[in-house]
């Protein structure tokens, strides 16, 4: 698995600062952790740097949990995107100890030993510490036409069958978190290129492959068409990073695979 690029306009050659825990007033039960958070801010003169954050976890349990605690208790600026805390939003999706994942589904029992390294979303512009813009990636999952298309709608439900239905388990449950696009070295390359040489990354693709099994839509052909191109699909090399990293285990590789096999059935 490729590990962690930095965010794509970072460098870190600012002045890490440290936050020591205050041992003379801590539990008998501590257990003491540090926490190397990136760090940036647009709105002052600091270049990005990394940060250290000494904090007893003995309260803790997932990931998300001791970043509130670093933002309560030791620095109010550490600025994050959280939302639901159920691993159902995407919001806190992050890159932990060299990762993407969600911050609030990562344990600390899953961070083994030593120090936690924390960063936002790979090769992603910053906006300000663990928060990327992601922009450019919800605007491909639109290019994809996330939707029903059907030029027969019945006046009530539109049915399928439990089989038909069955072929959807593992793609509509994607929540956007971009976790498996920001960790495709394919999609740091190539991703941003907004036009033909764009190539769409793994979660707009998943969910391209979600409406091409759809029973219900019509617009298939048009659909495939649209994702026939040497860099809107071709780009995927099978490296998998997308795969391993999925908070919700789903497998965007062989949903690419499966848009492709659809494409040379086709002719």
């Amino acid at each position: 698995m490729v590990e962690l690029t930095l965010p794509r306009n970072s460098k870190l050659t600012g002045k890490s600062k440290s936050y020591p825990a205050d041992r003379s007033v801590s539990k008998p039960d501590a257990e003491f952790r540090t926490f190397k958070v990136y760090r940036y801010n647009p709105d002052d003169s600091e270049n990005p740097h990394v940060d250290h954050y000494e904090i007893d976890v003995s309260d803790v349990s997932m990931v998300l949990d001791a970043i509130i605690k670093i933002k309560n208790e030791v620095d109010p600026t550490l600025t994050f995107r959280r939302s639901c805390r159920e691993g159902v939003c995407g919001s806190c999706a992050m890159n932990i100890n060299g990762s993407n994942t969600l911050a609030c589904t990562k344990g600390m029992d899953e961070c083994g030993s030593g120090d936690v390294a924390i960063y936002p979303l790979p090769h992603q512009p910053v906006v300000k510490d663990l928060v990327t813009d992601l922009s450019n990636f919800y605007r491909q999952h639109a290019a994809i036409q996330p939707f029903l298309q059907s030029t027969n709608l019945p006046e009530e439900e539109h049915l399928q069958s439990e089989d038909d239905r069955e072929k959807l388990n593992g793609l509509y449950e994607c929540i956007l978190c971009a976790s498996c696009s920001t960790s495709c070295p394919s999609y740091w390359w190539n991703g941003d290129k907004e036009g033909e040489d764009e190539y769409l990354g793994p979660a707009a693709l998943l969910q391209a492959y979600r409406w091409l099994q759809d029973s219900r839509d019509d617009e298939k052909e048009q659909r495939l068409d649209y994702l026939e191109d040497n860099f809107r699909l071709y780009r995927c090399h099978t490296i998998m990073n997308c795969t391993q990293v999925c908070p919700k285990g789903l497998n965007p590789a062989e949903a690419i695979a499966g848009i492709k096999k659809m494409l040379v059935e086709r002719g």
